[in-house]
């Protein structure tokens, strides 16, 4: 690994950027004061940026070197796409951590959600984890070929009536037969983005983006919606092997283009006429393994470089029954998105509901300020949303719009604890 980030370090002609966010395992309010150490994978010695957590968890906006964007765009290219970085986090009243080989590409924002667990009288001691290679630069075993749609006529197979998207799924961190594996309780937002950013470049065309982001979440839903494992007599619902579903990496950076995909679409997912369940949308990346009938990654990007739009995209390689649908059912939140915009001049028990959990998130991060909950959208709940907006990476409108109403529907769930596991 040394000399591949030798390398790297040598082609660091471009930036990209890195914010990290830190929060308590026990109760998800941020950590602050928190410091951070940054150094280049490899070479721990050599601190070349030290920074502390602000009131909202969060540091900084860093620039860091990065390989020239072109490495990640190019299916030619041989050379490391990403420069690699480990964090040394520690934090009173906090077990400290490590995390090697996180990502920066040139272009984008890194995103790197840590969270700390609480000093304990067992002294555990420091958490360190390694992030393997991205999947379309490393060695991965492809992808063991199964039916896109799972049958229905066994009985007990199809346990759910409908397509549900759930608030956690609980993934295996090795093959289904490892019993030595980790099993992690993830969410479902955020499991889809850390496998989009394990398994395509970020840097790539937004509806490349898209369509690999559809084909994940179509993927992962079926196997919720057919509990696949959980018929077999394991207790998980998917696993990190990708001979068997998708690469997703424990501790991982995300990507903000993905992120920001991911709020965008999280409830949908991909079918075809008369059939229930989400469609097992399997894929390659079309450069070490081909997979005929299958989307290749490599080839998406190909098809968004000249201009096709998501769904064009999908239909290319999955045929043109294929149709994006949406879950009829989200978990873990308070209520749906009503179907419009709020914004000033709004008013009435939405508006009141939003107010009212903004108020309940303000206590965690103070910087957002509170709002008479009276029901009526006026300047100051703009304000609040335009700084919730702000501290959680969304486009700053002040304005509540899909992706807004879920994010502050799952901050509000997370801080104030009403969404207990089972």
């Amino acid at each position: 690994m040394v000399i591949r980030n030798q390398q790297v370090e040598n082609n660091q002609t471009d930036t990209g950027r890195l914010q990290i966010s830190i929060t308590s395992e026990i109760n998800n309010f941020p950590v602050q004061n928190a410091s951070i150490s940054i150094s280049y994978t490899g070479v721990p010695q050599n601190v070349i940026e030290e920074v502390q957590t602000d009131a909202s968890g969060q540091t900084e906006e860093l620039e860091l070197g990065a390989p020239p964007v072109e490495y990640s765009l190019d299916e030619n290219s041989e050379v490391q796409p990403y420069s690699e970085y480990t964090m040394q986090v520690n934090a009173e009243g906090y077990e400290p951590i490590t995390i090697a080989g996180a990502e920066i590409l040139a272009d984008v924002k890194a995103i790197q959600n840590i969270r700390l667990r609480p000093n304990d009288e067992q002294g555990e001691g420091e958490d360190i984890f390694v992030i393997p290679a991205h999947t379309l630069y490393g060695n991965y075993p492809p992808k063991i070929a199964e039916e896109e749609i799972k049958p229905t006529n066994e009985s007990g197979e199809i346990v759910l009536s409908r397509v549900v998207v759930p608030e956690y799924i609980v993934v295996h961190d090795g093959s289904p037969r490892d019993s030595s594996a980790t099993n992690y309780y993830v969410r479902y937002k955020d499991y889809i983005k850390n496998v989009a950013s394990s398994e395509i470049y970020a840097t790539w065309p937004a509806d490349t983006i898209r369509a690999n982001i559809l084909a994940i979440m179509s993927f992962t839903l079926n196997r919720v919606y057919t509990e696949w494992y959980r018929n077999q007599g394991f207790d998980f619902t998917i696993t990190s092997s990708t001979a068997f579903d998708h690469k997703w990496i424990p501790e991982r950076n995300v990507f903000d283009t993905i992120s920001v995909i991911t709020d965008e679409l999280f409830a949908n997912y991909l079918s075809r006429p008369n059939v229930r369940q989400p469609i097992l949308t399997q894929y390659c990346d079309g450069k070490r393994v081909s997979c005929p009938n299958w989307m290749t990654q490599w080839g998406s990007k190909s098809l968004g470089d000249q201009g096709y739009e998501p769904i064009e995209i999908l239909r290319y390689y999955y045929g043109d029954d294929m149709y994006i649908n949406a879950a009829e059912e989200i978990s873990g939140v308070p209520s749906s998105w009503p179907g419009y915009d709020l914004t000033i001049g709004s008013s009435g028990e939405k508006v009141r509901q939003i107010q009212m959990q903004l108020n309940v998130i303000s206590d965690a991060y103070p910087l957002i300020p509170k709002v008479d909950a009276d029901g009526v959208y006026g300047p100051a709940t703009a304000e609040s949303v335009r700084v919730f907006q702000s501290v959680f990476g969304l486009p700053e409108t002040g304005v509540v719009d899909y992706k807004t109403w879920y994010k502050i529907s799952e901050i509000y769930v997370a801080v104030s604890r009403i969404a207990e596991l089972n």
